[in-house]
């Protein structure tokens, strides 16, 4: 039985950065060719399987309306196809050396769950804050409530020998200007509520941002708070390639992917998922996941790794501290963390700043610094009163298209690198491209 948190201890013991896509496709064949395809695309890949939107939020009839009109979906309808159809999209391809994660963005998982346990996958993510607050308007109640039937499922397959893995996306709260203290709050409070639920195979997550130092003081912030608060846990940590808008240029795009795989090693992380150099205009093909996993390799195999004792957190993080802040403050107001997160986000003790979901204060602001650091300039009810940092001014609508857009112009306005030999090649032209057919 595969094992997805063995799998990325292994990778570490040999000293390799796990790295996987974002990819789903509604045709099984397709679905099978794209994992064949990223299996070996580097020395350590874990696999993806993508949910469609219609099953994200529960409509089987759409996705299976679609699928019989021949409409390609945006990923994989996993309810909706028998088992025996994904047990063919999977044979011969999941395995100790290749686990696939079901990533699916639901606040209603439960039948996702179901499903993919049947076909022998035992890998998600989610989470009752992460997969709910950036998504639509499901009242966080129903979130939490569903996430806790969730976990329960997943927990439950440990009686049968099986060790599910389940992966917050709490670092990822509308990833762009979101300052990094909240992010990692969110994603440890996310672990604990898998914890308590029964889970023992976790990971946290952390998406990029505006500035190397402050992500890197945010990835080791992440680790200290896992070895803290998950005890008796096999956790790692993963980070996510900037999720915000894109760079338009191959060049600009490829850099920003090789300095999150650099992030990742430098500071201590274990997985990382990628984007393409297609990114700011379409949904990737194949060929365009396994050039990036390949970029992403590459740049991860040529960074240093630090000693142990450098991973580890220094005293004076700030963003340790606003987190951990963040964290007393909710598991101070009730047993339950389930109800503990409602009362934290009633309160505003828990406020993404710029999300629009009803059970959300929208009290937060946050801005980016002279330095390229993203901070506060508003932290509402926040409980950080006393720990964070210097506070700027309220964006204003200009103020905030640029810094939606400062990655992008920071990254498209270097010029590409030349070699001696003539421009560079794009990501996706470098390597020989693979074949579709099954």
């Amino acid at each position: 039985m595969t094992s997805f948190g063995r799998f990325v201890a292994a990778a570490r013991a040999r000293g390799a950065l796990v790295v996987q896509p974002r990819m789903g496709f509604s045709e099984p064949a397709r679905m099978r060719a794209g994992l064949l395809a990223t299996r070996h695309a580097a020395d350590a890949v874990g696999g993806t399987l993508t949910i469609d939107s219609y099953t994200r939020v529960g409509d089987e009839p759409a996705a299976v309306r679609a699928l019989n009109a021949g409409v390609p979906l945006n990923g994989y309808p996993i309810t909706s196809y028998s088992p025996g159809t994904s047990h063919w999209v999977l044979d011969g391809i999941l395995g100790l050396a290749f686990p696939v994660q079901v990533r699916h963005g639901s606040a209603s998982p439960q039948r996702i769950v179901a499903a993919l346990a049947r076909v022998g996958l035992t890998a998600t993510e989610g989470g009752p804050v992460s997969y709910c607050l950036p998504y639509g308007r499901t009242p966080l109640a129903d979130s939490v409530r569903n996430w806790r039937e969730a976990c329960e499922q997943l927990a439950a397959l440990r009686a049968e020998g099986i060790e599910p893995h389940l992966e917050s996306f709490g670092g990822c709260m509308l990833g762009q200007l979101c300052p990094p203290g909240l992010l990692v709050a969110i994603s440890a409070l996310e672990g604990i509520f898998f914890h308590r639920a029964g889970l023992r195979s976790i990971s946290l997550s952390y998406t990029q941002q505006t500035s190397p130092d402050q992500d890197a003081q945010a990835v080791r912030a992440l680790r200290r708070l896992a070895a803290e608060l998950l005890p008796d846990t096999d956790w790692h940590v993963v980070v996510y390639t900037y999720m915000g808008v894109y760079p338009r240029s191959p060049h600009g795009a490829r850099a920003l992917l090789e300095r999150s795989a650099e992030l990742a090693v430098r500071a201590g992380a274990d997985r990382l998922i990628v984007k393409t150099a297609a990114e700011a205009h379409r949904i990737p093909t194949v060929d365009e996941n396994v050039a990036a996993l390949r970029v992403a390799a590459r740049a991860a195999a040529r960074t240093t790794a630090p000693a142990p004792a450098d991973t580890a957190d220094a005293a004076d993080n700030p963003i340790y501290a606003e987190a951990r802040a963040l964290v007393d403050a909710v598991l101070d107001l009730d047993a339950d963390l389930g109800s503990a997160l409602l009362k934290a986000f009633d309160r505003g003790y828990l406020d993404v700043p710029f999300c629009l979901h009803p059970d959300n204060a929208g009290r937060t602001r946050s801005h980016i610094d002279a330095e390229g650091r993203l901070t506060w300039s508003d932290i509402g009810a926040l409980p950080i009163g006393r720990v964070t940092g210097r506070r700027g001014t309220r964006l204003t609508a200009a103020g905030l298209y640029d810094a939606l857009t400062y990655v992008q112009r920071r990254y498209d306005e270097v010029p590409a690198p030349r070699s001696a030999h003539g421009p560079q090649l794009d990501a996706v032209d470098e390597y020989t491209h693979v074949s579709l057919e099954v």
